[in-house]
């Protein structure tokens, strides 16, 4: 018995190690999270426009009229990666033929209006998100989500995390796809 005691913990290691080897082995993209709206079309919203901000809010009906691919940006003021993504959002906008489309995720409208008008405003409809409930309608797990949208208002990828770095060509290449 003293043996099987002894042992234990050496068991114990052996299997936390192989979980850690398995989690940290490369193959596996964390920002490939799975979701069960990919091929479905966008859920219904119903946002409000932000205060201070001069755009439309954002429902479903909108987006299904919109020409083109979309991108569904989910953002937040406090959110410093979606700071980061903001430039190359609006790059893409501008240089990829988009449209740039935003929720504005649990924040509060004078804080979502004076950072966009520190950094810029490339949506062409923005709801706000106040309570929370648009997000979980489209299952995200946090700020910044994006969410590439075909002409038919399907989404067609998902991205969790900023379009910075290396998330950006992977975006680009996912935006790519979609236009086939």
């Amino acid at each position: 018995m003293k043996r099987l005691l002894f042992a234990l913990p050496l068991v114990v290691a052996l299997i936390i190690g192989g979980f850690a080897i398995w989690g940290l082995s490369g193959g596996r993209d964390p920002s490939a999270l799975p979701s069960v709206l990919i091929s479905q079309p966008v859920p219904p919203l119903d946002l409000e426009p932000i205060a201070g901000v001069d755009r439309p809010g954002l429902t479903t009906a909108d987006i299904t009229k919109m020409d083109g691919i979309k991108l569904l940006n989910v953002f937040a003021s406090w959110c410093a990666p979606c700071r980061a993504e903001h430039p190359n959002l609006t790059r893409l906008g501008q240089e990829e033929g988009v449209t740039l489309i935003g929720i504005n995720y649990k924040d509060k409208p004078e804080a979502a209006a004076k950072w966009l008008d520190e950094l810029g405003n490339p949506y062409e409809a923005l709801g706000s998100d106040y309570s929370g409930r648009g997000g979980i309608d489209l299952g995200i797990s946090g700020v910044p989500e994006t969410f590439i949208i075909d002409e038919d208002g399907i989404i067609r990828h998902r991205f969790a995390g900023p379009v910075v770095g290396d998330g950006l060509r992977r975006f680009t290449e996912a935006l790519n796809e979609v236009r086939k």
